[in-house]
């Protein structure tokens, strides 16, 4: 008899709801096959066997909240065999505690614990490595759990809006020429540029320069402000930190050096962390609308496309009213010359 364990869905929850039993007691199953769904007030997940065999029973009636890592089903060799029935719920926590050397696959592959089944008594990296074959999944690489973090946080922690505006790119054309000239640069400025400007308004504004703390909204000392580069197939987000210590040409030299080091793989770990204000552009591809993921810990995320400034933005500390704002002052160089 093999067990189907119940999986973490969000982070920060322990417990699931049984939504729906997908197959009768007693059919037949093979893994990949969808079995049971189950949910919490953020997201419903389809939980799928691992194993060949009969569903012989589920550990719970429909609506009832399950423990994370409890058993959640038990699948035979055939369809009458007898279930050896533990106490509801119950899976001791040794079991679910991983040994040392299975911490670095969960960590290659985004795993939690609890989405592994246990061979032992203990949690295995062969455990996890059987697992992830089954499953065809391929380890993340240091840049994409970066991002697997990010959009954890965004998925679990903010609650996100998202407003956008037509605008007249013609004023920052004109901004970033006359700068170009002025600084001979061989490249068009204007992201930079304008990315100094928006790091102005943070600091003249700073409830757009804050995040959601647990007692209200936590303003940051600094502007760091992030900002996403695609190097190849990754995608980075480099950070300028202290933006207020910088003049415009200091600012604009710095985040060159920071996208020049992510495209030869070169970045430290301090240039990735710590934003605290982040903007994204798709205009080079010519992207009409583009909806970013937040920075953990921040509230404002500005989307640059051709035609349009949007922004995503974290509803707990801003409204659309304070973003819409801040692309309506972002729409013009201002008066940075």
């Amino acid at each position: 008899m093999k067990i189907v364990h119940t999986p973490r869905i969000n982070n920060n929850d322990d417990q699931v709801r049984l939504a729906k039993v997908l197959v009768s007691i007693g059919a037949e199953v093979k893994p990949g096959d969808p079995i049971i769904d189950v949910e919490t007030d953020k997201a419903t997940f389809t939980v799928e066997s691992e194993h060949s065999g009969f569903l012989l029973g589920v550990n719970g009636k429909e609506g009832e909240m399950i423990d994370v890592g409890s058993i959640l089903a038990w699948v035979g060799s055939s369809p009458h065999e007898v279930i050896q029935t533990s106490p509801k719920n119950g899976t001791s926590p040794e079991n679910r505690e991983p040994t040392l050397k299975a911490l670095l696959p969960l960590k290659q592959y985004g795993l939690s614990p609890f989405q592994v089944p246990v061979s032992g008594t203990r949690l295995t990296a062969e455990d996890v490595q059987t697992y992830a074959q089954r499953r065809r999944i391929a380890p993340f690489t240091s840049t994409e759990r970066g991002m697997a973090r990010t959009v954890a946080w965004h998925r679990d922690e903010a609650v996100p809006g998202y407003v956008e505006l037509e605008y007249d790119a013609s004023a920052w054309d004109s901004y970033a020429q006359r700068f170009q000239q002025r600084h001979q640069m061989l490249l068009s400025p204007m992201l930079a540029l304008m990315c100094w400007r928006m790091a102005r308004l943070a600091s003249e504004s700073p409830k757009i320069n804050s995040t959601a703390g647990p007692e209200g909204t936590l303003l940051y000392d600094h502007v760091n402000l992030g900002f996403t580069v695609q190097a190849d197939s990754g995608l980075y987000v480099v950070v300028v930190h202290d933006v207020a210590r910088m003049d415009e040409a200091d600012f604009v030299k710095e985040l060159g050096n920071l996208q020049r080091a992510a495209m030869k793989q070169t970045l430290k770990p301090e240039q990735i962390t710590g934003g605290t204000i982040g903007f994204s552009s798709m205009a080079r591809w010519n992207v009409t609308r583009h909806i970013p993921v937040l920075l953990p810990q921040t509230c404002l995320m500005v989307a640059h496309c051709a035609r349009t400034l949007g922004a995503t933005y974290d509803h707990r500390v801003l409204t659309g009213f304070d973003v819409v704002q801040v692309l309506r002052a972002l729409s013009t160089p201002g008066e940075a010359e």
